[in-house]
């Protein structure tokens, strides 16, 4: 385990295994002498994308407040294995995050009973999904999350669902006859051949590439088609008012990939939950300016419900 120091944290790559796989991880620990246990964040981003994409400059804020920070990839993405790669499966990513819990709680001064669930777009809605079905999260925050498979097709329209519609019923065949995926852009423009598309999106992944430090191609931008046969099935929004603990849900107005209204009544749902609004798309919190604030209200809801 590799650990590079830092005057507040150190960080250390690492990795634990989920359904056999091996799923790469990064811990983020503070430097303090206090050996009390500490509440710690499990992390994972949302569609198709790994978590160096700035899901770092999120945890140096958490361990600078003083919590054990674990940002992981899902087996088939990012750093972690898996064959075929860039394969979305909804279930084996819930498996993951379970993983990731477990593993969370067996390192070294972690409070196993102050564990924190923080999902961004797709994995927002597993967090969710995990909170509902009875995980044991002291909080969770579901930033921009993905609530409603229905209204996240309904929103890009009928003409862009049969513009993809061959390529995830090509892939699907391909599934059924275990042959490489048919892959499709994650992200795209209005009118593109894409799985998330809105007028924001090539700018705001070129954002979020700059601000993370990555280059165009450092890490594949594509999903295999398959999971828009499915996508529409997914909706973590059924099983919100289950949620027992503090959860904060972060909203964009202007959200062209998962609709702020839609977001909103599923929020409302949640018996303990914070609801925060935003101006901007999808893509707007990751990034300055807005990042600074978003991160703010975390570390604000973080202070008063787990430390």
């Amino acid at each position: 385990m590799a650990t590079d120091g830092h005057t507040d944290f150190t960080r250390s790559e690492t990795s634990f295994t989920s359904g056999g796989v091996r799923c790469a991880a990064t811990v983020f620990r503070p430097t303090t002498a206090d050996v009390a246990p500490l509440p710690a964040i499990v992390m994972a981003h949302g569609f198709g994308t790994p978590r160096a994409m700035r899901l770092y400059a999120y945890a140096e804020r958490f361990v600078a407040a003083g919590f054990i920070v674990c940002v992981f990839d899902y087996r088939y993405f990012g750093d972690s294995d898996g064959e075929p790669r860039q394969l979305l499966d909804i279930p084996k990513q819930l498996a993951d995050w379970r993983s990731a819990v477990d593993f969370t709680r067996t390192l070294d001064r972690v409070d196993e009973k102050r564990i924190v669930g923080w999902g961004t777009s797709f994995a927002g809605g597993h967090v969710l999904t995990l909170a509902g079905n009875g995980l044991e999260f002291a909080a969770v925050i579901a930033q921009v999350p993905h609530v409603d498979g229905i209204a996240a097709v309904r929103a890009v329209g009928l003409r862009h669902a049969l513009r993809v519609g061959p390529a995830a019923i090509s892939d699907g065949i391909r599934a059924l006859l275990r042959r490489p995926p048919h892959y499709i852009d994650s992200v795209g423009l209005p009118g593109t051949r894409a799985v998330m598309v809105s007028p924001d999106a090539i700018t705001g992944r070129d954002r979020l590439l700059r601000d993370s430090g990555l280059r165009d191609g450092d890490y594949p931008e594509t999903v295999a088609a398959r999971i828009l046969l499915k996508i529409w099935r997914y909706s973590p929004g059924r099983t919100v008012a289950a949620i027992g603990c503090p959860t904060l849900v972060q909203i964009m107005s202007e959200d062209a990939v998962t609709p702020a209204a839609v977001a909103q009544r599923a929020a409302e749902k949640i018996r303990n939950a914070t609801i925060r609004f935003y101006p901007g798309g999808h893509f707007d919190p990751y990034v300055d300016p807005l990042f600074s604030t978003v991160v703010a209200d975390q570390l604000d809801f973080l202070d008063e419900n787990v430390r």
